[in-house]
């Protein structure tokens, strides 16, 4: 363990390598991450890998689609296949209410250039073929949109951090972080003590037990979120599917599978990661509705993750009034894999002294004490 560096990175998973990794770019010599697990234990390995830019805010608009930008080019600036393809997003309207939503972020998403668009239930049908359209008022799709592999993404973050010099220790919990007079002093580790002035909390579901380590009361709060995936199967359509209104979630992937996920409204705090037979029926029932063309695919297996949600579902991004030295990169409410290149370029200037190209000021854990919670009409919950 080494005695002292830059900045201790908290969380092994596509934040905090990909913070790691645009430091050390930055030209920061001594950055270590600390892994309680290893790297993609926690959510990133877990995830359902959808990069969207459909937003309602201009903000979440800009951090999406400069990630797109980003991950275009990824495979080759870090020398690794990411696995990112381009298949889009198909976002079911529900009701007359929720196209007109549509519609109106769709002027958002075009005037800072996401080529995104309405379509009719008919030039839907012709995106997904196997799309039952009965009852649908309309979509907004994507074709810029995408996915990639989490797996590989992290790993590549990781290696190319590593190149450049960074260090990573797996399976060393933090257990303390030193505070004196508001400035972060050290970090304490099962394998010993860093001297530092600067931590990064990227720990994903234990976001909220890291501030407390700071003496910090930060309101994020994990949920369980379960995924399954179905036997290979021919092509049958490339974006992914979603819907706001059930929370579900639905993709083709590579290798044929098919990829679902849906959230719980009832699903309490908790880290729990079992998978559940009530999850498996209610994903079941709830895609049936819209692609009843799956109703004899196999399932091959389900897992569970973690969503680490904030009140108004929004990642807190920067550093902590209360205590100089503590960053935070948390918070994300299911969209972290997706807008993790930009925003971790992002703190990465901010820790260095730099100017990021879009502001996060909005996003400060102090937000929540002023009331000023920012709110995006378009999650999937």
């Amino acid at each position: 363990m080494v005695k002292g560096a830059e900045v201790v990175i908290i969380g092994a998973g596509i934040i905090g390598s990909s913070i790691a990794y645009y430091l050390a770019k930055e030209g920061l010599k001594d950055v270590v991450i600390l892994e309680r697990e290893y790297p993609c234990w926690g959510a990133t390995g877990r995830c359902g890998a959808g990069i969207r830019q459909q937003w309602g805010t201009e903000m979440n608009c800009r951090l999406a689609k400069g990630s797109v930008e980003i991950f275009k080019g990824l495979s080759d600036e870090l020398g690794y296949d990411i696995e990112f393809e381009q298949g889009g997003y198909l976002v079911l309207a529900t009701s007359q209410a929720q196209l007109q939503l549509y519609k109106r972020n769709v002027a958002l998403q075009n005037r800072l250039g996401i080529p995104s668009r309405i379509v009719t239930p008919q030039e839907a049908k012709e995106i997904v073929p196997i799309l039952k359209t009965d009852g649908l008022p309309g979509a907004a799709y994507c074709p810029t949109d995408g996915h990639a592999n989490p797996f590989k993404t992290n790993l590549a973050y990781l290696r190319a951090a590593e190149r450049l010099g960074v260090k990573l220790y797996k399976f060393t919990p933090v257990v303390g972080i030193e505070v004196k007079d508001g400035m972060v002093q050290g970090v304490i580790t099962t394998a010993g003590r860093i001297e530092t002035s600067k931590v990064v909390n990227a720990a994903g579901g234990y976001s909220a037990e890291v501030g407390k380590l700071a003496g910090l009361e930060i309101p994020t709060h994990s949920e369980r979120h379960q995924i399954m995936v179905t036997e290979p199967l021919d092509g049958l359509f490339d974006p992914m599917v979603i819907s706001f209104t059930s929370g579900l979630y639905c993709q083709q992937v590579p290798p044929g599978s098919i990829l679902m996920g849906m959230g719980d409204p009832d699903e309490p705090p908790s880290h729990n990661l079992s998978a559940s037979w009530q999850f498996l029926q209610r994903m079941a029932q709830e895609v049936l509705r819209i692609l009843p063309v799956l109703k004899e695919v196999r399932v091959v297996r389900q897992w569970a993750g973690l969503y680490n949600k904030t009140p108004d579902a929004q990642p807190i991004i920067g550093e902590a009034e209360k205590v100089k030295g503590f960053y935070m990169a948390i918070g994300f409410s299911g969209h972290g894999f997706m807008i993790a290149p930009m925003t971790s370029y992002i703190l990465a200037r901010l820790i260095t002294g730099g100017e990021p190209p879009i502001s996060v000021e909005r996003l400060s854990l102090e937000r929540f004490e002023r009331g000023e919670l920012v709110i995006e009409p378009s999650v999937v919950g």
